[in-house]
């Protein structure tokens, strides 16, 4: 080979390896600095007028990375809220993650179950985020019997901004689905054929929030942790990953939590090599007891403890169980494999015995 040649060659791999170089730089500042803002604080918080804004007052727990962690998911619909109401959550569901299994559990909670509100009187669950993050986490804690350590909080807009952010999903719509709602100015009707098609945000939205049928909440929340899976799976793909700058970029100003940076990078180092484990509805339907209060039908739970150590069972499964897959390689529905094993969360089980489900049936 000739110098000249080798000399052009060498040129041409040196503006690789800097090109190569300036856009890891770029990337990993971008995610970084996107991560940083994900977590809201003074006038820029959600929760500015509650009263000890708990968002800025708490730290939470110094996570190692290595014991299991529990995140509250909390979705609210804002768009008839003043500046500074804090809406009740339209959503809330507990992703419980463990390092060591490599395994991922759902639990989504049925937003009208009757609880005690720590600090507070008793109410329906979805009302503890309106007195702040950290008591819808300690609400969420005490009627699971496991630690909430993060919560994250973000409103119908967030949802739809991520799902456009990874390009859609591709997903199976088990039935038609048809609402009309003109108190909303029609601005989120649901009008869904069944079938498999590819879900933008807006139509995304449709999906997770119908419950105009038979089934209601139990269905629906049932959907909600299915496409929450898919929306998991369509995020650990080389695209997104690539567009991960963007994608933060696109649901930042939607989104709030309590989880650092650090926090953030460990969990998702945890999260893209783990699978799911399954999911379950809290309360499940064989612990759901139907009563009412002041005039208004709320969700009861028969027996807290028995709950308690459904959750213990739930998360002491270690078999991951095979999935449905969409078109485009998203899981569409999740199911449990029950084996033996120790409790695979920290906090105090409870005694009773249980076996987990993840079905929802009417009522």
């Amino acid at each position: 080979m000739k110098l000249k040649t080798k000399r052009t060659l060498l040129w041409s791999l040196g503006i690789i390896a800097v090109a190569v170089i300036g856009y890891a730089i770029y990337y990993f500042t971008a995610i970084y600095s996107q991560i940083g803002a994900l977590q809201k604080t003074g006038s820029d918080s959600p929760f500015k007028n509650v009263a000890n804004n708990t968002a800025v007052a708490s730290a939470p727990p110094v996570w190692t990375g290595t014991e299991p962690v529990n995140i509250l998911l909390m979705g609210v619909d804002a768009r008839n809220s003043n500046d500074g109401e804090v809406p009740r959550s339209d959503t809330m569901l507990v992703a419980s993650l463990d390092p060591v299994k490599k395994t991922i559990h759902l639990f989504s909670i049925l937003r009208d179950t009757y609880v005690d509100i720590p600090g507070y009187q008793q109410s329906r669950i979805n009302s503890a985020i309106t007195h702040g993050p950290d008591t819808a986490m300690k609400t969420v804690s005490d009627v699971l019997g496991i630690p909430i350590q993060y919560y994250v909080y973000t409103d119908f807009q967030g949802f739809i901004k991520l799902v456009d952010a990874v390009g859609g999903i591709d997903y199976n719509v088990e039935k038609d689905m048809h609402y009309v709602s003109a108190a909303d100015k029609h601005e989120y009707d649901i009008d869904l054929k069944a079938g498999m098609q590819h879900l933008d945000g807006k139509t995304a939205l449709e999906y997770v929030r119908f419950r105009h049928d038979a089934m209601s909440d139990f269905a629906r929340t049932e959907r909600q942790r299915a496409f929450l899976t898919a929306v998991g799976n369509k995020l650990k793909s080389t695209t997104s990953i690539m567009n991960l700058p963007t994608i933060l970029q696109q649901v930042n100003p939607y989104i709030d939590t309590n989880l650092s940076v650090d926090d953030l990078w460990k969990l998702a180092s945890v999260a893209y090599d783990s699978k799911m484990s399954g999911s379950d509805q809290l309360p499940p339907d064989k612990l759901l007891v139907e009563k009412h209060v002041g005039g208004a039908q709320v969700i009861g739970i028969s027996d807290e403890q028995k709950l308690k150590q459904f959750v213990q069972d739930a998360l002491s499964k270690t078999e991951t169980a095979p999935t449905p897959v969409a078109a485009d390689g998203e899981t569409t529905n999740t199911t449990d494999t029950e084996t033996s094993g120790t409790t695979g969360n920290t906090g105090t089980p409870s005694s009773g015995s249980s076996t987990s489900s993840s079905t929802s049936s009417s009522k």
